[in-house]
């Protein structure tokens, strides 16, 4: 019996199939357009992701995200700290070598990349990639266990992030690789992080959290082009001198064990209004309007 049910689901979603690339040849035919069954199943395939669809896949991995154990949340969270170290690391290395031109920042800030490209294509737990993921599934099922649970996430991830990044700011700070150009030049890049004003650090943490909400959402179509997605988005982050918490985080904790920022300071300066801007770009901002516009379209539990 189960067989016979398989087969017959099976005949259907073929059925279906077929039924959905007949449709879409007449209507190409009926335009007078000629083209291969190979081109016609890239334009269906292209068609299914629809806003909808890309909510769905965003959705779905934060339901994923919600309900992992805490001690996977931790180390993925850590090991993505570290991880995005590399971006300060990357971009001194850069400065350090290229000659001093106005033309400069335009290559450098390519190795701020290096860091969000291992985070993101490794699948690691990045604090405010999981702003945008773990918000929508409690913005379509508000409840309380839901907000409890994006609490925990929050709270492990973002604590294991900072752990990471101490770690790494002080092997920066302390120079472990013995290489002291790119230690200065990883320096001067931290005191122009940490130079603005806990406004102006608000500000720009909210463009920052919407850019990485960006990566986030348009990364389910951007098929083989992910890691140009990832590239270009983080690129503008230290072009246009915003402020990631946990990135930034790096070069604060650089200039903390280096004896040149005090952590009252960071923590006023750079820590809550950088954090706090990240969430409002990534989960009030982005996420409400990435949720707004499908919300029509949604059953009634949220799907």
């Amino acid at each position: 019996m189960d067989t016979q049910t398989t087969t017959k689901e099976k005949h259907s979603g073929n059925a279906g199939r077929r039924h959905s690339n007949d449709v879409t040849e007449k209507r190409i035919e009926e335009e007078g357009s000629t083209l291969t069954q190979t081109e016609l199943r890239e334009i269906e395939r292209r068609l299914s992701l629809r806003p909808l669809a890309i909510y769905e896949l965003v959705r779905q991995e934060g339901e994923d995200e919600l309900t992992r154990p805490t001690s996977s949340l931790w180390w993925s969270g850590l090991a993505a700290g570290l991880s995005i170290g590399f971006s300060v690391f990357t971009q001194a290395v850069l400065r350090a070598y290229l000659p001093d031109t106005p033309w400069r920042p335009l290559i450098e800030c390519w190795g701020y990349s290096v860091g969000f490209l291992i985070v993101i294509l490794g699948r690691q737990q990045l604090f405010t990639e999981i702003t945008l993921t773990a918000t929508l599934p409690v913005l379509a099922r508000p409840r309380w266990i839901g907000v409890k649970a994006l609490i925990r996430l929050w709270a492990v991830v973002f604590a294991a992030n900072m752990v990471g990044t101490a770690v790494y700011g002080a092997g920066i700070a302390f120079d472990v690789l013995n290489t002291p150009e790119i230690t200065a030049a990883a320096l001067a890049i931290s005191r122009d992080a940490m130079e603005g004003g806990p406004l102006s650090t608000l500000l720009r943490g909210i463009v920052a959290g919407w850019l990485i909400a960006t990566v986030v959402w348009v990364l389910p179509s951007a098929q083989n082009a992910g890691f140009f997605v990832i590239a270009l988005l983080t690129f503008l982050i230290a072009l246009f001198h915003l402020s990631h918490v946990v990135a930034g985080s790096v070069e604060a904790m650089t200039l903390m064990f280096a004896g040149e920022l005090m952590p009252h300071h960071a923590i006023w300066g750079f820590y809550l209004p950088a954090l706090v801007g990240n969430i409002l770009g990534g989960s009030a901002l982005f996420a409400l309007i990435s949720y707004g516009q499908v919300a029509p379209e949604l059953d009634p539990k949220g799907n």
